[in-house]
């Protein structure tokens, strides 16, 4: 399993390919604008990779910007939390507060839950919700392959924030503590804003959970 980042939008988020050498999924289509939707489907066309769906780690405006745009191109449906929903929904008004514009994302094609498998390929995705930096969070976890793709929950020396809607940070710390710190020390962790970290450097060298 190969995983490329592409950071993209006003925020820096990173959009996510990821494949086999045949089949790919996009996580979180950050891409906001026609160079950034070409570089996306540019990259696949140029792999001959066939995208399977489009999933979100959550529907905060900086991950979905591109969801229509590649939803199209691929001819396929998003995925994401149903807690999330009206996040997606929203992705206009949400645009309206930050001042960007903002594509109608498509309506879900299906939900994810805790406890799911999610396949590309040959792999296997456990689907872990994390709430707290959103209702609907959700992480996705390739045991075999050793990483977990961790959206705005989890980051290099930092978390996610829990100031935005239906945010708490009751709630993100417990889902660290009890859904992403058990994995193992080695598994990487592919972040929604920065670099790539791993479990166990979270776990010794994270200011917001060393002193916890």
């Amino acid at each position: 399993m190969q995983i490329d980042s592409f950071a993209f939008n006003p925020f820096a988020t990173n959009c996510f390919v990821c494949h086999d050498g045949a089949a790919a999924v996009v996580v979180d289509p950050s891409c906001s604008t026609p160079d950034e939707v070409a570089r996306v489907t540019s990259w696949v066309a140029g792999r001959s990779l066939r995208v399977e769906r489009i999933l979100l780690t959550h529907a905060h405006l900086d991950h979905v910007f591109g969801c229509r745009a590649l939803a199209d191109a691929f001819g396929v449906g998003v995925w994401l939390h149903r807690d999330d929903a009206p996040l997606l929904a929203a992705a206009a008004q949400q645009g309206r507060m930050f001042g960007v514009p903002v594509d109608e994302p498509p309506e879900p094609e299906g939900w994810l839950a805790d406890g799911d498998v999610v396949r590309v390929g040959g792999a296997e995705w456990a689907v872990l919700h994390v709430p707290g930096h959103s209702p609907g969070s959700v992480a996705f976890h390739d045991a075999r392959n050793g990483f977990v793709l961790s959206g705005d929950v989890l980051f290099r020396d930092s978390i996610g924030r829990t100031d935005l809607w239906m945010g708490s940070l009751p709630v993100l710390m417990r889902s660290i503590f009890d859904r992403l710190l058990p994995l193992a020390d080695e598994t990487t962790v592919w972040c929604g804003h920065g670099p790539s970290t791993t479990i166990g450097r979270e776990r010794a060298q994270n200011p917001f959970l060393v002193s916890r």
